[in-house]
């Protein structure tokens, strides 16, 4: 057995297992309408978009384990590589979508909405994530932080987990939506306002950068023998250090014009619909290549260019990688119209999303440590094993980390918006 165990190619066994698991993923509980005129009446319902959302919230996890130096080594989930963005943009999309959506069939939906869906859905998640970090780095990393350190981390000033941007940005749109909305009758100029916020916010990356940049002499980054020891400029501290934070937030934007206009895009779309789709798929793919030149030609991490910031190129390249954000969640919900997929991993996923997207980064250290200590079960497997085993084991503690943070969360809600109970019935007579 053992002689048989050295023959086997791990990195190949990882990449089909993987490969396999996606492909099951979108035929696994699939519904198709592939008649001439059949469609979809739910291709948008809360349960359909909880199985994408579930989908894309397990591809940002392998987005985040192949960006291991252990994968990027080997070449290894290249496909997921530079696809974060991608499955951001769904989780976007989504989120504006439900948001119109409520917005149009929900009696007073902006009433309460700051407490409803900015805190507690959004803002209390965030800081129990903090917290848990904050414990995290305090007792098992053993970190030697200052007082200022901790106090911007713990307040959410600065990063205390560099995955935890999403929430800040969602949070930053749903408060934008709720100002605009509730507080202007016109749409097109709120849709046009949070058009504004969403290019604001990229051009605001652009003169950002990846990090306090402006701050020491010219190029001091560049001086790879001189150790930076100021940390709040090292790389992903601040807000909307890296293009993460902004490259995909258009997809809101898209997400709430199509709820907004669903009744009139759809009946359009169902009339030569093979011949439409087709179109906007071609338009998709050219927007794809356009994000492509936009990097490969300008690119983000202007930085290393040694030309000091390079806010001019970062525009460039956020404007070229626009289209394909906008088009894609709308490509993919105008598929689901003749086919979608739900099924008990997809909605598993899609409920504890936001939760396993936070604890990714906490479960993918705790496993690297393990790893280079040789731990458990580490301990006696050979190196060309290590990659399927730190895949298995970063997901399966990613899902528990994200499930015991949901629960936890939840009860911490519970702890600060206590349910009022019914005022009791005076006896009858």
């Amino acid at each position: 057995m053992k002689e048989f165990l050295k023959y086997i190619n791990y990195w190949s066994v990882l990449k089909t297992a993987v490969y396999f698991f996606f492909y099951m993923l979108l035929i696994w509980g699939a519904s198709n309408k592939f008649g001439k005129k059949e469609f979809h009446d739910d291709y948008a319902s809360l349960e359909v978009m909880k199985s994408l959302r579930g989908f894309a919230a397990i591809g940002v996890i392998l987005h985040h384990i192949s960006q291991e130096e252990l994968f990027q080594q080997r070449k290894v989930l290249t496909p997921f590589v530079n696809a974060g963005a991608f499955f951001v943009a769904i989780f976007f999309f989504c989120s504006g979508y439900g948001l119109l959506k409520s917005l149009n069939t929900k009696e007073n939906y902006l009433k309460g909405f700051i407490k409803n869906r900015i805190v507690k859905a959004i803002v209390v998640p965030f800081y129990v994530n903090v917290l848990l970090y904050a414990l995290y780095q305090y007792f098992l990393v053993r970190v030697k932080w200052s007082s200022v350190h901790w106090i911007c981390n713990l307040s959410g000033l600065t990063m205390m987990n560099v995955y935890a941007w999403f929430p800040i940005v969602l949070a930053l749109l749903y408060l934008f939506f709720y100002l605009f909305f509730r507080f202007i009758k016109n749409r097109p100029v709120c849709f046009l306002l949070m058009a504004a916020v969403i290019v604001g916010m990229g051009i605001g990356f652009c003169y950002n950068g990846h990090f306090a940049w402006w701050h020491g002499q010219k190029n001091w980054w560049m001086d790879w023998n001189h150790p930076n020891t100021i940390w709040w400029r090292d790389q992903k501290v601040l807000w909307f250090n890296g293009e993460w934070w902004v490259n995909s937030a258009v997809a809101f934007l898209i997400g709430m014009l199509f709820a907004n206009y669903e009744k009139y895009i759809v009946p359009w779309f169902k009339k030569l619909y093979a011949l439409k789709f087709h179109i906007l798929l071609a338009l998709t793919y050219f927007a794809f290549l356009l994000s492509e030149f936009g990097q490969s030609h300008y690119g983000y991490w202007t930085e290393y260019a040694g030309f000091g910031p390079g806010i001019k190129n970062k525009m460039y390249t956020f404007f070229c990688q626009l289209p394909v954000m906008a088009l894609l969640g709308f490509l993919i919900v105008i598929f689901m119209m003749k086919y979608h997929v739900s099924n008990p991993v997809t909605r598993f996923f899609g409920k504890f999303s936001l939760d396993t997207y936070l604890m990714n980064l906490m479960a993918l250290e705790i496993v690297r440590y393990m790893m280079d200590k040789k731990m458990l079960f580490f301990k006696k497997l050979a190196p060309k094993n290590c990659p399927l085993v730190f895949a298995i084991a970063a997901i399966i503690l990613t899902v528990g980390l994200g499930v015991g943070e949901y629960y936890l969360t939840d009860a911490v809600k519970k702890v600060l918006f206590p349910r009022k109970k019914d005022a009791k019935q005076p006896a009858s007579v």
